[in-house]
């Protein structure tokens, strides 16, 4: 073989071995090219868009404004913001308080030994979320109707009381929401409990047994602290699924007695297409972001949830 087919064949096997390299090198890319892809159009897009539209004014057509940092300073001053602000806070103090509790007990309930029909209690508990929210809200509207709601003509047939407007009163109005939450996500959020206690070695329990302690004093100090990965993913989703609460007051309240049982996101919702007041409603939006974010930043701190175990 001459000096110059031994040069050509060199150089196709060099070609060969840098096409394969390549190949292998972006191989992985390639693969994970569609989530990038898919977040950038649905999420950092729409994102970056919000962020750039709270800066101006714009009623859905025509070119925006630029007006700053008006439209934040709107919302600092405006009664609906602060009201839709304070409801929200409801919402949410009322699912961390009450939902994650009722969901923990449920939850270590059917997780103990000599409970019978457990499959049957964990489907019917946690059949209220598969739900529409909109069939939710007009069941509970239904029901806790002032003239015709069965609610009422329980408390009226059972202790004479007289019919409660449970809808029509600001601080019912807020409770008969946080109620649908109870009803709602408690089912959902044992199966995330049940599915922790259920990976919390035995061993754990027949040790402290071994050492006095009581079921009570079990739950405490071993089945809390042993829960403490799933409390702290089931708080997050609690938090930033609250915090979007949309349909439950739109349906049940539109929002009324006046503002009384407002969210932020029905605010938003209002701004954008009733009033189209696009930059306004951005603006909100930015807000909640930032407050969910840093919120769950600190939740997950508060627990310990990225830290190396030492």
């Amino acid at each position: 073989m001459s000096a110059v087919e031994a040069g050509k064949a060199v150089d196709v096997h060099e070609r060969r071995r840098r096409r394969k390299w390549t190949r292998t090198r972006l191989a992985p890319y390639v693969f994970i090219a569609p989530f990038y892809l898919v977040f950038a159009a649905f999420i950092a897009g729409p994102g970056l868009f919000a962020v750039h539209l709270s800066l101006h004014s714009w009623a859905g057509i025509g070119t925006p404004s630029w007006v700053g940092l008006e439209n934040y300073a709107t919302l600092l001053r405006s009664d609906d913001f602060r009201a839709a602000a304070a409801n929200t806070g409801w919402y949410v103090a009322g699912a961390l308080l009450l939902v994650i509790p009722i969901a923990l007990v449920l939850a270590a309930l059917l997780n103990s030994r000599g409970v019978r029909w457990r499959g049957f209690f964990r489907t019917s508990f946690f059949l209220p979320v598969v739900l529409s929210p909109v069939i939710v809200a007009l069941l509970f509207n239904i029901l806790f109707d002032t003239q015709t709601g069965l609610v009422n003509s329980i408390l009226s047939a059972v202790l004479g009381l007289p019919p409660v407007g449970w809808l029509d009163a600001p601080v019912l109005a807020r409770l008969t929401i946080i109620i649908i939450l109870i009803w709602r996500y408690s089912g959902y959020l044992m199966i995330f409990f049940l599915a922790g206690l259920q990976n919390i070695p035995r061993e754990l329990y027949e040790a402290s047994s071994i050492d006095g302690a009581s079921p009570v004093r079990q739950f405490f100090s071993v089945t809390i602290p042993m829960l403490r990965p799933v409390t702290a993913f089931v708080v997050v989703i609690v938090l930033t699924g609250t915090a979007q609460i949309f349909e439950e007051p739109y349906i049940l309240t539109d929002g009324g007695p006046g503002n009384a049982s407002i969210s932020l996101t029905m605010f938003i919702y209002r701004a954008a297409f009733v009033r189209q007041q696009f930059g306004l409603a951005a603006a909100a939006g930015v807000l909640l972001f930032i407050t969910v974010f840093a919120a769950s930043r600190v939740i997950a701190s508060a627990f310990g949830v990225g830290r190396e175990s030492k």
